[in-house]
């Protein structure tokens, strides 16, 4: 199918019409503009948008791909299995500073984790109007829960019978569900079963093919004759290609008998989802071959709607039995009332629906847009007018499509002299190079006035939006110098440096050199077309090493490595020089650099040098796979972002060179060898966490006390080098004590006391036990433990306590006495072991608790696990997560039989 499955031999993923109807429930639900589903794919920590529904696919291919760990809601929710809510921009902002510089539209928006037990399959994504509160957001929310849970139980049956539950494709992209039925005769459907020949039609499509369709419309052959007699052949053969192959053919235009337009879409296997259409001769609405459930669209349970069986590997020469082609069929000639009279209008008026396809456009906008009417129909915008397609113009399209007010902007239009189409005014003379575009949303159709730059466009509310005043240069987002139509430099807007600020908030958050190269890959590289990069960096001995490469052929980049600062290659002299080189040819560099080695492609290449404060730090290559030129803008904005991943990179190397000191550290503070006893087993482990320093407060100890030992397990707040400084402090005191032979409750005093002298601002958690033979327990603040019998039993001691160190001066512990059977295993941790975002500490407790249960041998003659073993099975799965946001120490304790 789209996405995960392919033709040699791979199991089939989940079918289009799951997860498309999923999203379709989902916008009815909330009353969405737009939504979709990411799902996770075969690489592993990637997430991939399998539908989007809309948007049109190519204005939001940024977006097309996330990693799990970037701070972005889709991939927080993913990854937290909790769903997250931004009611309006402000909140988007305020959380996601990233998400808003890209997308920095009036938008709220919902995502809600797809799970079918464990197993977490992606997020269903809601876009919606930006003004909604948090009041009415969070009902949302619950109204999204239900679909999110049945789409995420199809995905896991999916599993479970073989499929292959990921998506590593471009994301299916459809139509919205309408706000309101289509005009009558001017957008119908159909579902043609390939393997019985039978069509399915609506009222639309009847009155579309009219009284001349003989015998009614029962087959693909009565569907070709009545649509286009003269065009038949090409929609038979649309419909075997859709039958056969995992790709939708796509649009195809025909010719009405009349001579009238149509424009024939289809979706295979049921990816189209459109109104409920009349049943066939002798096929209920019930149970239909898509449906065997009984429910037309399963919306009465909330359920996504499935129109067609699991099936969607490859069609042989026929498709299997029960796998239906769904078509829409548009007439996109002037029909009712209204576009007639919009035909008249002096002013240019166009329409494109949410994928971005032409609707309407009347006779003065395709004069405007300097293109025949029946070149524009049926297309979509940027395909129709090429210079519309810069990235510009497509922020302000994708403000229309994400917010509900009125969006007004300036193009520049090529000349009547420049190459491509040419608009020309009614008389010969060509029209003024400057338009004013007005963007009015709705929600199935974006609604366009269009009119010369001199004539003053109203805004929504009927007052004239901003225009230039005669004779001086019209604000315009452009690229700096020139225009095309002569005029002097326009001023730029901020609009398409969107990208590159994303990259700047990126940066950021960036902490190790590796993080900095990945930031630049995943944003600059497609902010400017870009598809190869390599870092340079500047070591002690004077020479580039190779931090960083991708897109760059096998081995390619093997021979600049180590290369000194007087070698004569661009990522050399970029650097000594400071100043960026920029070659549009492969042919240009070589002629400037004889004998340089060059890959295969014959693109561009960009040279950046990376200077900190005045300091080298490298040099940074970008290749292109084509020839282009390089604007005044771009060399500007380029230099500018390559001081910020200098800074960044300048910044990488303290934090790694303070964050090796840390571990350092904390690694010289934590215990080397624990203190044995013949009578006793013991077993520890520390996991730092994966954000910031690496480095935390948690500890664990085995102290020797008199005749017996002392289990410590604490956790001091906070993180970074105080916290360790102050986890190293306690220790020592808590050995001191613990060596003086005090009793638990003397020596968790004395330790707060010391802790308060101390004044770091910070308190701690603890717990001491006392072995010897009876086992004295001490609790302040911390995690109740746990306890294993032998039996295989596993209780949460529920264990008085008194509060965290370092708080109140003359704070009381109670001790309570325990004694431990041999074989059992008693549990000290700290809270990093059970804490989970957005979720309850006691359903991380439970969780650990019936791990330890599940961790050994039961009964007296089960061979019990060595303790290392338990450890390493509980703190499994901590130890594989990539974001953990807390350090983790676990001490277990197992007191051996009588020899």
């Amino acid at each position: 199918m789209h996405g995960s499955a392919e033709r040699e031999g791979r199991v089939p993923g989940p079918p289009g019409t799951v997860l498309t109807g999923a999203v379709a429930d989902a916008l009815r639900a909330v009353t969405g503009l737009a939504g979709g589903v990411y799902l996770r794919s075969g690489t592993p920590g990637e997430l991939r948008l399998s539908v989007l529904a809309g948007l049109p696919g190519q204005l939001f291919r940024p977006w097309w791909r996330l990693t799990v760990d970037r701070p972005f809601p889709a991939a927080d929710a993913f990854r937290t299995r909790a769903p997250v809510v931004l009611a309006d921009p402000a909140e988007t902002m305020r959380r996601y500073p990233q998400l808003a510089a890209g997308l920095p539209f009036r938008f709220g928006s919902l995502y809600v984790p797809v799970l079918d037990g464990e197993r977490t399959y992606g997020v269903l994504t809601v876009l919606r109007a930006g003004t909604s509160p948090l009041a009415e957001a969070m009902p949302a929310r619950d109204r999204l829960g239900p679909i999110a849970d049945a789409l995420g139980a199809a995905l896991g049956a999916l599993e479970r019978e073989g499929a292959r539950v990921v998506w590593d494709g471009e994301p299916l992209c459809v139509r919205p569900p309408a706000a309101g039925r289509p005009p009558r005769g001017r957008a119908g459907r159909f579902t043609w079963d390939p393997a019985a020949d039978e069509l399915t039609v609506d009222a639309t499509l009847r009155a579309l093919a009219g009284p001349g369709a003989r015998g009614g419309l029962r087959s693909a052959r009565d569907l070709a004759e009545a649509l286009a007699p003269d065009d038949g052949h090409l929609v038979l053969a649309a419909l075997r290609e859709a039958a056969s192959g995992p790709v939708p053919p796509g649009l195809l235009r025909l010719r009405s008998a009349e001579g009238g337009r149509r424009l024939l879409e289809l979706r295979p296997h049921g990816e189209y989802r459109g109104e409920p259409h009349e049943p066939a001769h002798g096929e209920s609405r019930g149970k239909s071959r898509g449906n065997p459930h009984g429910s037309a669209h399963g919306e009465s349970r909330g359920e996504p709607h499935v129109h067609a069986p699991p099936w969607e590997g490859p069609a042989g020469p026929g498709a299997p039995a029960g796998s239906l082609i769904h078509g829409l069929v548009v007439d996109p000639e002037p029909g009712p009332p209204a576009d007639g009279a919009a035909d008249l209008l002096p002013d240019g008026v166009f329409a494109f629906d949410r994928l971005g396809l032409l609707t309407y456009v009347n006779p003065r906008a395709a004069r405007l847009l300097g293109r025949p009417r029946e070149t524009l129909l049926g297309r979509q915008l940027w395909e129709a007018v090429p210079w519309l397609d810069r990235p510009v113009y497509e922020d302000h399209i994708r403000a229309s499509l994400l917010s509900e007010e009125p969006v007004h902007f300036q193009v520049s239009r090529p000349r009547p002299d420049a190459p491509g189409p040419v608009a020309r005014a009614e008389g010969g003379r060509a029209e003024g190079d400057w338009l004013t575009l007005s963007l009015y949303p709705g929600p199935d159709l974006v609604t366009c006035r269009i009119v010369p730059l001199g004539q003053v466009a109203e805004t929504a509310e009927g007052a004239p939006a901003d225009a230039p005043a005669p004779g001086t240069v019209p604000t315009v987002e452009t690229t700096a110098g020139p225009s095309a139509s002569g005029l002097p430099p326009a001023v730029v807007s901020t609009a398409p440096l969107y990208r590159p600020i994303v990259l700047a908030i990126a940066l950021t958050e960036a902490l190790t050199a590796r993080q900095v190269s990945e930031v630049v890959m995943r944003e600059l590289l497609p902010a400017f077309g870009g598809g190869r990069l390599a870092i340079y960096l500047l070591h002690e001995d004077r020479h580039l090493y190779l931090a960083w490469e991708h897109g760059f052929p096998s081995g390619f980049l093997r021979p600049f490595e180590g290369v000194a600062l007087d070698a004569r290659l661009p990522g050399v002299e970029t650097l000594t020089s400071g100043r960026p080189l920029f070659f549009e040819s492969m042919h240009k560099l070589a002629a400037l650099y004889p004998g340089i080695p060059l890959d295969a492609t014959e693109g561009a290449r960009a040279f950046l040098p990376l200077i900190a404060s005045g300091r080298p730090v490298g040099s940074c290559i970008l290749g292109f796979d084509r020839e282009r030129g390089f604007s005044d803008e771009e060399r500007t904005v380029l230099t500018a972002l390559a001081g910020l991943i200098a800074q960044a990179l300048e910044r990488a190397r303290r934090y790694e060179s303070e964050a090796a000191l840390a571990r350092g550290l904390q690694e010289a503070l934590l215990p080397h060898r624990l203190s044995a006893h013949p009578r006793v087993e013991t077993a520890g482990c520390y996991l730092p966490g994966t954000q910031g320093m690496d480095v935390g407060g948690d500890w664990y100890d085995v102290v020797d006390a008199g005749e017996g030992l002392a289990l410590v397990i604490g956790d001091v707040q906070g993180h970074g080098v105080q916290a360790a400084a102050t986890m190293g402090q306690l220790r020592s005191a808590v050995r001191a004590f613990a060596l003086g032979d005090h009793p638990p409750g003397e020596v968790m005093s004395s330790t707060n006391r010391l802790l308060i002298d101390l004044d770091p601002g910070q308190f701690a958690s603890c717990c001491y036990i006392r072995l010897d033979p009876l086992t004295g327990l001490a609790r302040a603040g911390h995690p109740q433990p746990l306890l294993r019998h032998p039996d295989g039993r596993t209780d949460v001691l529920d264990l008085p306590g008194g509060v965290v160190l370092g708080v109140a001066p003359e704070a009381e512990y109670p001790v309570t006495e325990l004694r431990l059977e041999p074989g059992a295993v008693l549990a000290l941790y700290t809270d990093g072991l059970v804490e989970r975002a957005g979720h309850d500490i006691d359903e991380g407790i439970g969780a650990l608790r019936t791990a330890l249960t599940l961790a050994g041998g039961r009964g007296a003659s089960a061979q019990p696990p060595s303790l290392p073993g338990v450890a390493g099975l509980l703190t499994d799965r901590a130890r594989r997560a990539a974001d953990r946001p807390d350090d983790i120490a676990l001490l277990l304790t197992r007191l051996r039989p009588y020899s």
